[in-house]
């Protein structure tokens, strides 16, 4: 199909243009800020790729310099320019600068706790089902990366309050997403405490969410929680890292009687080397970050119907589910702690350095 030349008027001169319409660019976004689109200005981050993909990002600053061990770079050469341009250090060597995506900020923001990944984050907006306008109530900030996703999915009619237990992972999270948007989004509420209790409370004061998304040690122990201030219809969302957790929440909700028969998948992302013929797998590639398991809110005071399904054998002993090297498994009772599924914890010093590295990136 022949492309059709842009038909955008140019200023009328007096002279015919010798510019072809089809190279007149784009105009600008009509609005800054969440749009991330028009020339770049001061305050915008900026991603550098040099010949060899190598990535640098840089904050637009008046009278900033990039220096590189090749030549140096000032900020003035890219404020005004259009996103994609190519541009020159002072030594020739060439750059092609973007703002950087959404993906790119997630991967390389400073952390205290681990990030849910862009593949998995993808993965809860869709089946998640987080659409404009809906309340979202988030548990396990973490360092904020999914916090991001989920308040640009809401967008401004929407709302995202997060649940943190921890405060140091609160402030690293708060200090990520105040960079990523450029201030604290009014669609915005963090609270730090436990998450039954803030949701308690807010069921208790009339307020509902449509969608509860946990990144927790032990969802299951939200299930009840969940269900008082989830709205008829609404999905609860857990990420978990291990079978055990995955199967224990499973059961939770299946015990738990209004929720739908949960349902639960991995994802892998197996990029692709590509180099005119030699067009192959990569070496690498993302394999198993987590499991992802999702089930939907029944009316209230509505049983769930139960799936039928062939008994497999075994799988319901109750000498099975309650012997000692299947704990876990079935919807046990023992407790659980971050030590059981591997999880390190994080050194004081590590936080430290992930608000350092969140403030100094700011005017780097």
């Amino acid at each position: 199909m022949t492309p059709v030349a842009d038909e955008t008027p140019l200023p009328d001169t007096g002279q015919e243009s010798a510019i072809p319409a089809a190279q007149v660019p784009a105009p600008p976004a009509a609005r800054p800020g969440l749009d991330r689109t028009g020339p770049f200005v001061l305050g915008d981050k900026v991603q550098l790729a040099d010949v060899k993909n190598r990535l640098h990002t840089i904050t637009l600053r008046e009278g900033g310099e990039f220096h590189t061990h090749r030549g140096v770079l000032r900020h003035t050469d890219l404020i005004g320019a259009r996103d994609g341009v190519v541009v020159h250090d002072s030594h020739g060597n060439a750059f092609q600068a973007l703002r950087p995506l959404y993906s790119d900020y997630m991967l390389s923001m400073p952390r205290g706790a681990a990030i849910i990944y862009p593949k998995d984050s993808a993965q809860i907006l869709m089946w998640g089902d987080i659409f404009p306008g809906a309340r979202v109530l988030e548990a396990g900030v973490g360092s904020g990366g999914l916090t991001t996703a989920l308040l640009r999915a809401v967008g401004e009619h929407g709302s995202v309050h997060s649940i943190e237990r921890r405060e140091e992972f609160a402030e690293v999270a708060r200090e990520n997403v105040d960079t990523f948007f450029g201030g604290t989004p009014e669609t915005w509420t963090l609270s730090v405490g436990d998450f039954q209790e803030v949701a308690a409370s807010m069921a208790d004061e009339g307020e509902s969410a449509d969608r509860v998304v946990l990144d927790m040690l032990a969802p299951w122990e939200c299930v009840d929680a969940a269900a008082g201030v989830l709205v008829s219809g609404g999905v609860y969302l857990a990420y978990v890292a291990t079978v055990t957790q995955l199967s224990r929440t499973a059961e939770a909700l299946r015990d738990h009687g209004e929720f739908t028969e949960p349902s639960a998948w991995e994802s892998f992302v197996r990029p692709w080397h590509l180099e005119g013929l030699a067009v192959r797998p990569e070496h690498r590639m993302n394999a198993h970050t987590g499991f992802l398991l999702t089930a939907r809110r029944t009316a209230h005071g509505t049983q769930a119907l139960r799936r039928t399904r062939r008994p497999a054998p075994g799988s319901q002993d109750e000498a099975e589910l309650n012997h000692p090297d299947n704990e876990g498994f079935g919807g046990s009772t023992g407790e659980w702690s971050s030590q059981d599924i591997g999880e390190r914890g994080v050194a004081p010093r590590k936080i430290k350095r992930a608000l350092r590295d969140i403030r100094q990136g700011r005017d780097r």
